[in-house]
């Protein structure tokens, strides 16, 4: 008990108690009426400390209470705790008075079955799948030379400079660009989207690195929104998801192209080290020059066996076939042409004799006349055509006017009689 500063400025007893002593009473309170009580609830902010110790909180619709459990418990769980699932909890409720803060010291811990949010998740991702927004036939290649990087994520927050702090000291001359957006909250998903949608625009971005810090799995929540998953799957730049740390996850690791499992490790897979490449380069170099340097080798000891005697000696070898061919060919050639030429002209001979033998001035010559109508006045003028060649003495009447060829000149002559 304590005491207080009466009006006259005397000492009087007061019934108040300090910090500790209430603590002290709470304490032996409710650590004395809780020793053993069994708790259901959704595991929440899971974090494992170096020490080996989890600590967590569990919760429902209406309350949240801090839990902790000991190393030395955890060696018989069959489960990993992580957000979102939930499980049932024995234990004893202690005061940490030095914060004053009541908390389960958790002896058991059993699943009581998948967390809402963890089920939504799952059902979500479900469904999604089927769709084919995670089909890994989909996933384009991130290039291994980006010239300018695009960051969604909180401007504020630790993922940004860690990325920024990894893409310098791994490649200067990559340029970054950032698109703010909250990483949680009612606003963090539609912002996501639209930053996704202008990174696409924007023009000459080859990686889009969508990220964030660690955190619980509700705070995690808009980057399993339907919205975000749809933007990232219909991205035509490669996307990389890099949020919370490697325990973390989200529908986003499995729509990007390519899944980290912190910010910084997303600039590391993007960021080809400066140091890397000119390691490369120097290996190829060393490579080329030594394979050029082999060959020009092999070359001058080869050369060195041929004399020009022997090499002319060899080209004549190598050509005579050649010559022998041109020589033959030319041979048959030469003979084909003259075998040709003969048979055309006793062709040209035979043709000439026979078109003599055909001309008309031949067959007059062994006798013939050939007879056409005068042209000189007939009496049958009108029924026949002057000049006509007659074939047939029907062709003719009595009076009628022909014209006789011969061999040599011709003569003119009156049809006196007519025998058909």
């Amino acid at each position: 008990m304590g005491f207080q500063l009466g009006q006259d400025g005397t000492h009087e007893s007061a019934a108040f108690l300090t910090v500790t002593e209430l603590t002290s009473l709470i304490k032996g309170n409710l650590e004395a009426n809780f020793p053993d009580v069994t708790v259901e609830g959704e595991i929440s902010n899971a974090k494992l400390a170096s020490s080996g110790h989890l600590y967590f909180s569990l919760k429902d619709e209406n309350a949240l209470i801090q839990a902790v459990m000991f190393k030395s418990r955890m060696t018989g769980l069959s489960f990993s705790p992580t957000d979102g699932l939930r499980v049932r909890a024995r234990g004893a409720i202690s005061v940490y008075a030095q914060r004053g803060q009541y908390q389960l010291v958790v002896q058991s811990l059993r699943k009581a079955g998948t967390g809402d949010i963890l089920a939504m998740l799952e059902e979500r991702k479900r469904i999604l799948a089927a769709q084919g927004y995670f089909d890994q036939n989909k996933k384009k290649p991130l290039p291994r030379f980006p010239e300018r990087v695009a960051v969604i994520t909180s401007p504020t927050g630790a993922a940004i400079h860690d990325i920024l702090t990894v893409l310098q000291r791994r490649n200067a001359c990559i340029d970054v660009v950032i698109f703010p957006t909250p990483v949680q909250g009612a606003e963090a998903a539609p912002t996501i989207e639209r930053r996704i949608e202008q990174a696409n625009r924007y023009g000459d971005i080859d990686v889009i690195i969508l990220c964030r810090g660690g955190g619980s799995l509700e705070d995690l929540l808009p980057f399993s929104e339907v919205s975000v998953v749809k933007a990232i799957a219909a991205s035509r730049i490669p996307v990389v998801s890099a949020v919370g740390h490697e325990i973390d996850w989200a529908l986003s690791d499995y729509a990007a192209d390519l899944r980290a499992p912190t910010p910084s490790a997303a600039a590391e897979m993007v960021a080809e080290s400066s140091d890397t490449v000119l390691r490369e380069i120097q290996q190829f170099q060393i490579t080329l020059v030594s394979a050029i340097k082999s060959k020009l080798d092999t070359l001058e000891s080869e050369l060195e066996i041929f004399s020009p005697e022997l090499v002319k000696s060899r080209f004549d070898l190598l050509a005579f076939p050649l010559v022998t061919r041109v020589d033959e060919a030319n041979e048959i050639l030469v003979n084909v042409m003259n075998n040709t030429l003969t048979e055309l002209g006793r062709r040209v001979e035979l043709a000439s004799g026979i078109l003599e033998t055909a001309s008309p001035q031949a067959i007059l010559c062994r006798g013939f006349s050939i007879v056409r109508h005068s042209i000189g006045l007939s009496e049958n003028l009108q029924e026949l055509s002057a000049g006509q060649v007659v074939r047939s003495a029907s062709q003719l009447s009595q009076g009628d006017l022909i014209d006789i060829t011969f061999a040599e000149g011709s003569a003119t002559a009156n049809v006196k009689e007519i025998k058909k």
